[in-house]
């Protein structure tokens, strides 16, 4: 893991021990620890005292919440700095509590629950959309702010995205567009701004249980160690400014995603999404950062693949003549999804992978 913080390096001792629960607990930390850095918030080190005694198995996670609950009850004058480590231990025992759970349900109810979890006591309106717009002024913008949804159609706006989603058809796509699909959904559910605060930090929790309900499992390193990177690339996600020649693109939130789920290496550094990045060596000539992509394993059966396609457009039928084999299961399985993922191959009904005017070319 890299870029990884002292305490991350501290629970990083679990997870290379191998101890299964003790792993799974680890991770669990370092994932509801590094999400606080969304809003630059750094948990104490009695937070993180207490989490090692709950990865050991010494304490149960409502221990540990009553433990920290106590701990800030006995001061009765804070400073600043302590009032924001208190939000951030409460928020990520919170956070390793819910993603510990293998309770979930795709709606927008849920989403709303988790939010009314990780701040109930925190922020007044813990759980409820907001009742005003808002604009935040972003560093990678300059200043400039992502138009958010209005805030009296909050609750459609998000109906609509949820039953997008939910009629959408994982079947058939590479884990590739997978990823780009997630990317696409955490972007717009986002991008609506449901609550005051705390949006980024919900989203994460949500994206992550819905991830795991599919039977996907996400890389905890990203979140644990780039979720500043996270925000700012939902940021660049949602913006556009004609004027300064600046174009919303999920660039960077695919590889977020991509490091999560398929295990790439993206360089994942917060200065290549500002606006006014130029760049260097591999900067493409809009300006705008070239994120190196990793180059997956060409098989001999993709070679193949890419050998029968030449410069034409094959149907699954087309390409089975063409490499004299009946299974079309096998042929996707060993062949098309390989080649997909890989990148070498598109699909030219994208949207639909499962279209009976499905055909497939070289990209």
């Amino acid at each position: 893991m890299t870029d990884m913080k002292p305490w991350a390096f501290e629970l990083e001792e679990y997870i290379r021990e191998g101890e299964p629960d003790r792993a799974r607990r680890a991770e669990l930390w370092q994932v509801a620890i590094g999400l606080q850095d969304v809003d630059g918030l750094t948990p104490s080190q009695y937070l993180l005292d207490t989490a090692k005694e709950h990865i050991e198995g010494e304490l149960s996670i409502d221990q540990v919440q009553s433990r920290i609950a106590a701990y800030y009850q006995q001061r009765d004058e804070r400073t600043q700095a302590e009032l924001e480590s208190e939000e951030a231990d409460v928020v990520s025992s919170r956070i390793a509590e819910i993603l510990g759970e293998r309770a979930f349900t795709f709606s927008p109810s849920e989403l709303k629950s988790i939010h009314g979890r990780l701040f109930k006591g925190l922020l007044k309106e813990a759980g409820a959309y907001r009742r005003y717009n808002i604009t935040k002024n972003e560093w990678v913008l300059k200043g400039d702010t992502v138009r958010y949804s209005s805030w009296n159609i909050v609750p459609e706006t998000l109906e609509y995205d949820f039953e997008k989603e939910g009629a959408f058809s994982y079947q058939g796509l590479s884990k590739l567009e997978v990823t780009r699909h997630i990317a696409a959904f955490a972007s717009g559910i986002w991008q609506i701004h449901p609550f005051c605060e705390g949006n980024t930090r919900t989203t994460a929790v949500f994206i992550i249980k819905y991830l795991n309900a599919m039977g996907l499992e996400i890389g905890n390193g990203p979140f644990a160690d780039h979720s500043w990177y996270f925000r700012n690339a939902l940021v660049r996600a949602n913006y556009t400014n004609l004027d300064q020649d600046v174009h919303e693109t999920n660039r960077y939130l695919e590889a977020f995603f991509e490091n999560a789920l398929l295990g790439a290496s993206h360089d994942l550094k917060n200065r290549y999404l500002h606006i006014d990045w130029v760049g260097d060596v591999n900067a493409t000539g809009d300006g705008e950062m070239h994120i190196p992509q990793v180059a997956p394993q060409v098989t001999p059966q993709v070679l193949r693949l890419l050998d029968v396609l030449g410069d034409k457009e094959l149907s699954l039928r087309q390409i089975a003549e063409a490499l004299g084999l009946s299974d079309r299961k096998n042929i996707m399985r060993n062949y098309v999804v390989p080649a997909l993922d890989s990148g070498r191959v598109v699909r030219t009904v994208p949207d639909k992978p499962n279209s009976r005017f499905q055909k497939y070319r070289k990209a």
